[in-house]
């Protein structure tokens, strides 16, 4: 078995093998090569690969997952702001009069 420096791309012979694809074996350059899911894997095994994924991701709410998120989200924020004024607000009505006309500080 030849080391990777050694191995050339199965689709460019002239350049240095940079990875080799887990799936179909063979050793291909950085342009033949491509990061999907954490691992790395050639362009035509991806292509095998890309029918199981869009058939995990079909159905009445395809591609939805993250527009439901990011509105799930905002309305968590908006719901935490409108609470952190309404406990300032609360805050605000406590405080007695004396300490805003000044009366309080007279004293000291």
């Amino acid at each position: 078995m030849s080391s990777l420096h050694q191995t050339r791309c199965i689709n460019h012979a002239g350049r240095e093998a940079a990875a080799r694809c887990p799936v179909c074996k063979n050793y291909f350059c950085r342009e033949c090569i491509t990061e999907h899911e954490g691992r790395v894997i050639c362009a035509a095994c991806l292509q095998k690969t890309a029918p199981q994924m869009e058939k995990k991701n079909s159905g009445i709410f395809k591609g939805t997952t993250h527009l439901f998120g990011g509105i799930t989200k905002a309305a968590a924020g908006l719901f935490l702001l409108w609470f952190l004024f309404y406990a300032v607000g609360r805050f605000l009505l406590i405080i007695p009069d004396s300490f805003h006309t000044g009366e309080l500080w007279k004293g000291l």
